[in-house]
């Protein structure tokens, strides 16, 4: 009998490596006196905000506010969101939903469409059944998968656009919106702290990361893309970005070990396990932080040929790819003013 190494510790301790990372090492400086910085958690996640301006505690906080909200809106683990409520009712039918939650389905959906089905928020069935990254997670049997499989199809979400309603075509079907609501989120945070005359921030959710202007001194923020074949802070190169997001999907964020081979958290919605697509980081880069969520997993998933034809065909949106075999891909729009490869290995 295999032994299986739990992640619940490790992926806490991550997260903790990842703020320490980004707001010791590239956000260099002291707290300057018009400057503010706070860590929560919601969504998920360790949430790490530091904005740069007369009003930045206020922004925070609203900031802060305004993620609890989502959270309550769209988590797939509280019975009274939107998501919740969706789920419960599946195949029975339409619940009205808050226009937050409209829109980030909605985006799903095109998302889903857009990378062949490769990201698909009716997933849960699956992620429940695996469990990665809890205390539950383990190798489901074959019968359970391929039950569980005939849930998954975002062709089955029904919207009702004069409603504000969101219904699942059939029972047990649920859908889990966790790989889009960050983005979402942190594209609401950048506009709160526009509002307040913010011109210089970093905004970190669980490292899905938003660099907001420039930093104090005007330089670009500078954000290391994690080395997948090495420990946690060592890092292939480094991004130069202003008001830019910045999503990956690792193989190395969240998985256990059974008999020697690992089983990470991004699964495969067509064939029920993780993903084996030869890619192993997508990193994207984009304006807005729901495009890099929305399509981080579903290109990881989909493979690297498809993947570099579609982030080709989306005006804005670069990538950085790492596969298996070691070799970096990247798209046209990521020259050497953007992206700094350090690790000598890749040379």
């Amino acid at each position: 009998m295999g032994i299986i190494i739990s992640t619940v510790s490790i992926f806490i301790l991550m997260v903790v490596i990842i703020t320490v990372i980004l707001f010791f090492v590239f956000v260099t400086g002291k707290i300057e006196k018009h400057e503010a910085a706070k860590s929560s958690y919601a969504l998920g996640t360790l949430i790490n905000l530091r904005a740069n301006g007369d009003k930045a505690k206020m922004a925070i906080d609203k900031a802060l506010e305004r993620l609890k909200e989502i959270d309550d809106r769209m988590s797939a683990f509280k019975e009274s969101s939107d998501i919740s409520k969706i789920n419960f009712n599946a195949g029975n039918k339409g619940e009205k939903v808050n226009n937050d939650t409209y829109f980030v389905v909605k985006k799903a959906i095109e998302y889903s469409r857009i990378l062949e089905g490769t990201f698909d928020p009716t997933i849960r069935p699956l992620v429940k059944l695996w469990s990665i990254g809890t205390k539950e997670e383990r190798i489901p049997e074959k019968s359970k998968i391929e039950k569980a499989l005939k849930l998954i199809n975002y062709n089955d979400v029904i919207f009702d656009d004069k409603n504000n309603s969101i219904m699942l075509k059939h029972d047990k079907q649920a859908l889990d919106v966790g790989g889009i609501a960050k983005g979402f989120a942190a594209d609401e945070v950048r506009d709160i702290f526009y509002q307040y005359n913010i011109k210089s921030a970093l905004i970190d959710l669980g490292g899905n990361i938003f660099a907001l202007g420039s930093k104090e001194n005007g330089s670009a923020w500078k954000v290391g893309i994690q080395n997948p074949f090495k420990p946690r802070g060592e890092f292939i190169g480094i991004l130069s970005v202003k008001n830019k997001s910045i999503v990956t999907s690792g193989n190395y964020e969240r998985y256990f070990i059974k008999d020697g081979k690992k089983f990470h958290h991004i699964i495969d919605p067509k064939t029920g396990y993780p993903s084996e697509s030869k890619i192993i980081s997508a990193t994207i880069i984009s304006d807005n932080s729901i495009d890099g969520d929305g399509l981080s997993t579903g290109v990881y998933i989909i493979g690297i040929d498809k993947a570099m034809k579609i982030i080709e065909t989306i005006e804005g949106i670069d990538a950085i790819f790492i596969t298996e075999d070691k070799k970096i891909y990247k798209t046209s729009g990521i020259d050497e003013s953007i992206f700094t490869l350090i690790d000598s290995e890749f040379f």
